[in-house]
């Protein structure tokens, strides 16, 4: 059941795992992705295997069966997410928010939200699903305002 006023969702994958959105905890949420390769510290040049040519051109050497993304998602609202049992380590499902996009023709790099694509002059704009590992959960409640604030960080598994 996809909460309402919210393009996330969030499907726990691991037997152990109950990260949900309940409905009113993702409202207004930010969600960034960002490329990692390699060992996945959150830097996009981590890991790389970038190296200057004799002619003194850089080299991308990096086997692109390591070009992950890294995702945050930040959000206050009136609810709080289920996090009993959103352990680190856990695997989810994440439709995202974020969009990617690819000139029209070609082929999206990572499996789309279904409804998601949009044409725009040349160009494809999608939501992409990733499957991803929990990497970390933040909590916290402002007492007189009723209102939750939580991070979600997650690694594409």
């Amino acid at each position: 059941m996809v909460p309402p006023n919210t393009l996330l969702v969030i499907t726990p994958l691991s037997p152990d795992t109950a990260f949900m959105l309940p409905p009113f905890s993702t409202r207004n949420a930010t969600q960034t992705l960002e490329p990692i390769v390699g060992t996945g510290s959150g830097s996009s040049i981590s890991g790389t295997l970038a190296r200057r040519s004799i002619n003194a051109k850089m080299i991308d050497l990096t086997n692109p069966v390591f070009r992950k993304y890294a995702t945050q998602i930040t959000c206050k609202d009136t609810q709080a997410p289920a996090l009993d049992g959103g352990w680190l380590g856990a695997t989810v499902q994440i439709e995202c928010a974020a969009e990617l996009n690819y000139l029209t023709g070609g082929t999206p790099q990572r499996p789309v939200v279904p409804g998601s694509s949009r044409e725009e002059e040349h160009f494809t704009f999608y939501r992409p699903i990733l499957v991803a590992v929990i990497t970390l959960v933040k909590h916290a409640f402002i007492e007189w305002e009723g209102e939750y604030s939580w991070t979600l960080e997650a690694m594409e598994d």
